[in-house]
Formats: structure tokens, sequence, C-alpha cells
């Protein structure tokens, strides 16, 4: 599979604290929902695609699948690893990315993807993942929303103050987000969603966990303008906070993709 130029397996390292801790996490519910549309029984095998410290591969693996937990960043698998450890449930991990997938892998009965998607040459993957995911399975892809309500104030404020930090190549990789015009070039044009709204307090250090949490905000590549940074966003969420609070809505979205049988 040909790399893009936005590839970089280490572009998540130095992360992985802040991930963990501030990114939301796909709720069980959620999962079991796409478990059961996607037709799935305990012992399945489920590949978590991009899995990061686990947010996607634990609840799966507590669904009763047999999951293999995959990521290039070796910090990721590791928290993944301790996460599955904690939640008391076995998953198999393996250092790789969409970049490595290879047709001798599997065969799968479903590949999750959560909030990953953008990284890949996401045509070249799901022709890959036409290979090794079996007959009858699925792609199942993962991503949070903020609904435009007065509430998620602060999450345009997060935005508008995070894309001048971007650089071009970033901002290339995040221009096209939507799951749909991949898909139905791809073999799975069956396309599903589901989906689940929370609603829940936060506070500022919450907010800037976040934006640490995302590639172009760690140390290494915003150098000497991390305080810089720091002190704008702070600045310009202050204006949103209650009490030196916020609320967060968020939609989790799940979007199942199947084959025409």
């Amino acid at each position: 599979m040909t790399q893009n130029q936005a590839y970089e397996p280490g572009r998540f390292k130095g992360t992985v604290p802040f991930y963990e801790r501030y990114r939301l996490a796909y709720p069980q519910r959620l999962v079991d929902r796409v478990a059961g549309l996607a037709g799935l029984t305990p012992g399945d095998a489920v590949l978590d695609l991009g899995t990061g410290p686990g947010f996607l591969a634990v609840p799966f693996a507590r669904a009763g699948m047999a999951v293999t937990a995959a990521d290039p960043e070796p910090s990721m698998l590791e928290a993944a690893g301790e996460a599955a450890k904690a939640a008391g449930v076995d998953i198999t991990l393996w250092q790789g990315g969409s970049y490595e997938l290879t047709p001798q892998m599997g065969p799968f009965r479903m590949v999750t993807i959560g909030r990953a998607f953008h990284w890949m040459d996401r045509a070249a993957t799901l022709d890959m993942l036409d290979r090794i995911i079996s007959k009858g399975g699925a792609v199942a892809l993962f991503h949070d929303a903020h609904p435009d309500v007065v509430e998620n104030r602060w999450f345009k404020t997060l935005r508008a103050v995070s894309d001048r930090y971007k650089d071009d190549a970033v901002r290339k990789v995040h221009a096209h987000k939507r799951y749909e015009p991949f898909l139905f070039e791809s073999a799975f044009t069956v396309v599903e969603g589901l989906s689940l709204t929370t609603r829940s307090q936060i506070g500022l250090d919450d907010i800037i966990g976040r934006a640490y949490s995302m590639s172009p905000f760690t140390a290494d590549r915003l150098g000497g303008r991390r305080d810089e940074f720091k002190s704008e966003l702070r600045a310009a969420l202050l204006a949103h906070a209650v009490d030196g609070k916020f609320i967060e809505i968020a939609e989790m979205v799940a979007v199942v993709a199947r084959r025409q049988e």
C-alpha cells in the first residue's frame, strides 16, 4: 500500500497520557449496538485499527469478541494493553497500521477504526479490508461530533485557536471527513449509522488536555510556541466559562458498512 505524505507512524508519540485522560471514550452501549447490528457473536475476530489506548478494543473485548488491537505507536499499544488488563479482558496487540496490513491477515468478522480513518489512504485501506474481512463481515468507523448548540461554543473556540497552530499538511488531511464517498467507491456499500448523545460538565484543564492529545500540539511540534498556544487558548476559552466550567454535548457516532450480499 502506498503511503501518503502525511503518514508518520510516530505522530502520536507523546500524546498518550493526554489521549487516555481527555479524549472522549466510546460508550459500551454504542459498541454493543454496533455488534448487534453487524450480527457479531462472542468469539468473533475483530481488528481495531489505530487502536490508540484501546477505546474500542476494550469494549469489544468486554462484549466477548476476540480483539486484535493494532497501532503503529508502541506507547499507544502499551496503553491499550494496560487498559485491557484493568478491565479484566484479553486482547492481542499488534504493532502496525493501515499501511502494514497484508492479505494474509485475518480473516476478521469486523474491522473497527476510531478517529483514525482520515490519517489513512482511505481507498487503499478499504480495498485491503475487503481482502481480510470475512464474508458477511463489516467495517465500523467511529468518531465524535459536537452539535452546533450554545453549550458547545467553547468547542468552536478550541477549533479556531487550534487551526492557527496547525501546519498546512495537517489541515489538508483533515479537510475531508465524510466516510460515504470512500465507502460507496469500495466493496462496502451497505451503510448504516448509529449514534448517541452525551452531556457532561468539563473544566478548563480538560479542554487544554484535549488539545494536547492531538498530534499537532505535542511538545516536539509546538516547540517554543507551546506556552503561547496554551495562554491563547486559555484566554479565549475563559470567555465561555460559567464558574470555571463548561458543558460538553457530544454525539458519539458509528458508521457500519457491509458488502451487498
